[in-house]
């Protein structure tokens, strides 16, 4: 079962939640790639480059899941991406996965595929995503959204990624150390 996940990033990303998504992604043997707009090295809010494995195309229409991560201004830089919204828009027309955390969970709004669906967001967010079924839960998952908190939930944020795609986290937390953590 090969599974395709795809990170975008735009200036202004949240570096610890963009690179440890990606990062335990690919520790579950999961292809994972990131996807930038202009330009592949990419900045993030904390000043640290990235670069990101592609620029933005028709491929990612053949991913299984879309990952959007926060950031400021990563996040108001996502929604206010037309490219962004349209794939956001694709992905839900298709009945594929989407993804989204702390900031990024306002691209979902901005797209409008949180109508009656269970999500959360960052901390205060109750009003940016109101259509949606806002849950003060660390990760809500409901239909095709996954969303999350903000870069301290990033670790339930991802094994709950891996778990919708049909794969066991177990031992994955393990080497992790995960459990030692407190996570379940």
């Amino acid at each position: 079962m090969v599974k395709k996940v795809a990170v975008l990033m735009e200036t202004g990303f949240e570096e610890g939640e963009t690179v440890t998504i990606v990062d335990i992604i690919r520790r579950a043997n999961i292809e994972c790639n990131t996807f930038s707009f202009k330009n592949k090295m990419v900045k993030g809010m904390h000043d640290i480059y990235v670069e990101a494995d592609k620029i933005f195309n028709d491929e990612i229409k053949e991913y299984d899941l879309i990952v959007l991560p926060g950031g400021r201004p990563g996040g108001e830089n996502l929604r206010s991406n037309p490219l962004v919204i349209s794939i956001v828009k694709y992905f839900e027309s298709n009945n594929k996965l989407i993804a989204a955390m702390c900031s990024g969970t306002t691209v979902l709004k901005e797209a409008d595929v949180i109508n009656d669906k269970k999500l959360t967001g960052y901390k205060g967010y109750e009003e940016k995503l109101s259509g949606g079924i806002f849950l003060n839960d660390v990760v809500v998952y409901d239909k095709n959204l996954i969303t999350s908190q903000g870069p301290a939930t990033v670790y339930p944020f991802v094994f709950k990624i891996i778990e919708v795609l049909g794969f066991d986290t177990k031992e994955l937390k393990g080497r992790l150390m995960y459990d030692f953590a407190g996570g379940k």
